[in-house]
Order: C-alpha cells, then sequence, then structure tokens
C-alpha cells in the first residue's frame, strides 16, 4: 500500500507517503496562500507527482470541505478563489486513483482519534490553539460535519458578549480570547519582545508575563466549560505548541474541573499526541478506508 497524503494549511503544505503503518517521505514547502487556489493546485498536483506512482490520495485542507463531493464549500481570503474548487476531480482527473478530501482541524481529529491521542475513546472533542481557534467533533469514531461541513466551529462561541463589535468577526468570542495569538497580543502588551508563544513561556518566571498567561488560560477554560455541558464528551484533545506546556495543561485540568458540574467531572482532557502530522495520518486514514472500500 502507498498512500500519498498532503496537509495544506494557510502558511505551509506538508507531504508523505503512508505505507499502513508509517509516514515516510515527509516533505514540506511554502503554501504561496496568495497566489490563489487555481495556482495551489496546481502545485499540490506538482507535489504529488514527485510521489508517483501511489495507490490513493488523502487530501487534508484548509477551508469547509464537502467531503461527499470533495470540493471547497469555503475558503477565506486568505487563499483567494479556493472557494468552490473541485479538489477530487481534478486529481482523480489527473492521477485515476481514489482521492478523498477532508478539512484540516478534521482531518487532524482523526489522526489523533486513530492513532494519538483519541485512541480508546470513540466520542470526543479536539481543540487547537494557534492563530485561531479550530475544533472538530468525534462521535462514533467519526467527525460530524453538520448540514453546511462546518460543525466544530468552537472558535465562534461569544464568551465575552460584552465586546462584540458589529463590524469586526468573532469580535467577543473564544477565538479572539483564548487562541495563542491572544496570548502574545496580550503579552505585547507587557512586553513588545514577546512576539510568540515560545518568548512568552520562556519569560514565564517573570510575575506580569505569569499574570498574563493566567489570564489567557481563564479564557481557555470558559470555552471548555460550555463545551464540556453540551457534549458530555469522555475526552477532550487540545493541540498547538502552546499546550506542550505543562503549567498551561495543569491549570487547565484543575480549573475546569472546579467550574464544570460534579457530574462532568469525569471528562479526560489531554494533550494532542501527533503534533504537526496527525492531518497527514488522518488523511491517510480516509484514504485507505475509500480504498478498501
Amino acid at each position: 500500500m502507498r498512500i500519498a497524503v498532503l496537509d495544506i494549511g494557510g502558511t505551509s503544505i506538508k507531504s508523505g507517503i503512508w505505507d499502513g503503518e508509517t509516514l515516510s517521505e515527509l516533505m514540506e514547502r511554502d503554501t504561496n496562500a496568495w497566489e490563489g487556489g487555481a495556482r495551489l493546485m496546481e502545485r499540490a498536483a506538482e507535489i504529488l507527482e514527485e510521489y508517483a506512482p501511489f495507490d490513493a490520495i488523502g487530501i487534508s485542507t484548509a477551508g469547509q470541505v464537502d467531503t461527499e463531493r470533495g470540493t471547497i464549500y469555503y475558503a477565506n481570503d486568505n487563499i483567494p478563489g479556493y472557494t468552490g474548487t473541485e479538489v477530487r476531480k481534478l486529481l482523480e482527473d489527473r492521477f485515476h486513483v481514489p482521492v478523498t478530501v477532508e478539512n484540516d482541524v478534521n482531518a487532524a481529529a482523526l489522526g489523533e482519534g486513530k492513532f494519538g491521542a483519541g485512541v480508546g475513546a470513540e466520542d470526543f472533542l479536539c481543540l487547537t490553539y494557534g492563530t485561531g481557534v479550530g475544533g472538530a467533533i468525534v462521535i462514533g469514531g467519526e467527525v460530524c460535519t453538520g448540514s453546511s461541513w462546518s460543525a466544530g466551529s468552537f472558535g465562534g462561541i461569544v464568551i465575552h458578549p460584552e465586546q462584540i463589535d458589529p463590524q469586526v468577526e468573532f469580535s467577543g468570542c473564544y477565538e479572539k480570547c483564548a487562541s495563542a495569538t491572544a496570548l502574545v497580543k496580550r503579552a505585547m502588551e507587557v512586553d513588545p519582545e514577546l512576539k510568540n508563544g515560545r518568548a512568552v513561556f520562556a519569560a514565564f518566571s517573570r510575575p506580569e508575563v505569569r499574570q498574563v498567561v493566567d489570564g489567557w488560560i481563564g479564557e481557555i477554560v470558559y470555552g471548555l466549560i460550555t463545551l464540556v455541558h453540551v457534549f458530555n464528551p469522555a475526552r477532550i484533545v487540545l493541540g498547538g505548541g502552546v499546550m506542550a506546556q505543562p503549567y498551561v495543561l495543569e491549570q487547565v485540568r484543575e480549573r475546569l474541573a472546579a467550574g464544570i458540574s460534579p457530574g462532568f467531572r469525569g471528562v479526560e482532557i489531554v494533550t494532542a499526541k501527533l503534533g504537526n502530522q496527525a492531518g497527514l495520518m488522518g488523511a491517510a486514514y480516509q484514504a485507505v478506508s475509500k480504498l478498501k472500500g
């Protein structure tokens, strides 16, 4: 078995080969998203050519994905002209093998569910804290997509209604307050040199920086309290580089337990295991399922 997999993000395209057990031949290229959706598909095909021959293709991609048709239902201006792109048809016509297409956060959740932190939990939530807050809902081992392939958009949870500005997308919402971007924004108000999460945690011993981190963790917990009570999940998988910090996970667990009803306190809070390979592995799982199928 030889499955070519791509994980198309706004910044980079990761790629590799799945042989049924491991990922190999891993590469990462710039997306050059500003060139638009048509050029992006040309780049994807060029990358895939380097892996040929293969038995199937699995695609994890930014944007809302119509998984039934393998098309991009909606993508914002981060990738101009990507909305409506017939990813599956374009690649099947070119390579003559089965192709699956999935949203990148959903693909990462599938990867964690089948090979990582979600193993053993048929029902779980997956959240990723990065530039924004990505989310996925897994029920019975499969992703719940919603009516327009957008279920799990947890970044839109309103946690500060007093901050809502009709002119600003996601104002007052979880994404604006709990993302890694939000943490860095808070930290730079204290020290303009704290320009990324790594710098923030390197300065964690400073009382004023720790106060910033503690405030940001509070925002994370606000959203999780809502999700626990709505979904009553067995497990929540937290991803993103900032979640690798032991202090963050410890505090999230402690504060969440204090903030939810006693009957919900059995929920497990764990960190993602697969890192930036989760999307590739989820795409591989879907492609293998279609190939066998």
